[in-house]
């Protein structure tokens, strides 16, 4: 209680804004969003936790953006980046991942009400999909209950494939399931496809869960810009992805689903990269790359094209009675090092 106090005291009498405006004010903050959902969507029930966040919520951390940054386009980046401008103090880059639906349905609206830009990072082969990727699947059928993760590990066994290195951290069922999945991952595609096929009966909601062309088009003519996040989501240091294809490839798709609009910038699938990656993508002729590493950008004399982003979860900004905590959101991203990715 007394630390929950002090920061509401902190928070409320202005002393964290006023640190905010001295330490980050040559600096560009860039925040990822997933999920947007409200809690009356029949998606709510089965989305995974860890990477949604409730619409009002979300509506209430625009309004917190608004108070305490100066919200920038993607283009607004590139120019920076290109010399041909210079980003506001305390700029901030709202971004999505993946290409789902509720992108275009949920938080597009709530952007739009805020007067706020923003970008999505699309997976090139989510376009037109139903279902959400297998990893969302997984979770979806564990929380509705139609999977166990005794039943999950015992198929993974019976496939032969391998134990993950570690569990993750986090509450103890879904730590589980999360190893599981990171089972599923170390597989081979046509081994998980043909995993993913034995469990076609105890998977799936009949909900659409990705972008399609009209999500897509609407999102384009509100001024939501486009970048790259793979092919086909997966990791690109993995041993089955092609990097080539998968940053390449993703590009030309891209700009054809975008009407012709250039794709020069995209954020790694889960975050993963390496040297040999990172030249891949520069050939590729992507200006911007975004990580998952959590810094404040430096901005001067200009960013440079490898970027940190700040991940956005509900941890990050409800309490346990769900009540939204701006002095919490304040404390986790106000106080990142400023440092540019290495």
């Amino acid at each position: 209680m007394p630390k929950e106090f002090l920061k509401s005291v902190l928070y409320r009498s202005g002393a964290l804004g006023l640190y905010h405006r001295l330490r980050n004010r040559r600096s560009l903050t860039v925040v990822s969003f997933h999920r947007i959902l409200r809690e009356d969507d029949p998606r709510w029930a089965t989305c995974d936790p860890d990477y949604t966040l409730r619409a009002d919520a979300f509506a209430a951390s625009l309004a917190f953006f608004r108070r305490h940054y100066n919200v920038v386009s993607l283009e607004q980046v590139l120019d920076a980046r290109r010399g041909a401008g210079r980003l506001p103090p305390r700029a901030l880059l709202i971004t999505f991942d993946d290409g789902w639906a509720d992108t275009a349905q949920v938080a597009l609206p709530e952007l739009q009400r805020a007067g706020l830009p923003a970008v999505l990072f699309l997976v090139a082969d989510a376009v037109g999909r139903r279902e959400p990727f297998y990893q969302e699947q997984l979770v979806a059928a564990w929380r509705a209950g139609s999977l166990g993760i005794e039943d999950l590990e015992a198929a993974l066994d019976a496939a032969g494939a391998p134990h993950a290195a570690a569990a993750p951290s986090g509450p103890l069922d879904l730590a589980r399931l999360r190893a599981a999945i990171e089972r599923v991952e170390a597989m081979a595609p046509r081994e998980r496809q043909a995993f993913m096929a034995g469990l076609a009966d105890r998977v799936g909601d009949g909900c659409r869960h990705m972008v399609d062309a009209g999500d897509l088009e609407r999102l384009l003519e509100a001024g939501v810009a486009i970048g790259a996040h793979g092919k086909s989501h997966v990791r690109m240091t993995s041993p089955h992805a092609d990097p080539v294809v998968e940053l390449g490839v993703a590009r030309s798709e891209l700009e054809r689903h975008a009407g012709g609009r250039e794709v020069c910038t995209l954020s790694f699938p889960h975050g993963r990269y390496d040297d040999g990656v990172l030249r891949i993508a520069r050939d590729a002729g992507y200006e911007l790359m975004f990580t998952s590493v959590q810094v404040l950008n430096p901005v001067s004399p200009r960013p440079g094209d490898l970027l940190g982003r700040t991940g956005f979860d509900a941890g990050n900004v409800l309490d346990a009675k769900g009540r939204f905590r701006p002095d919490w959101l304040a404390l986790y991203l106000f106080r990142p090092p400023l440092r540019a990715v290495s």
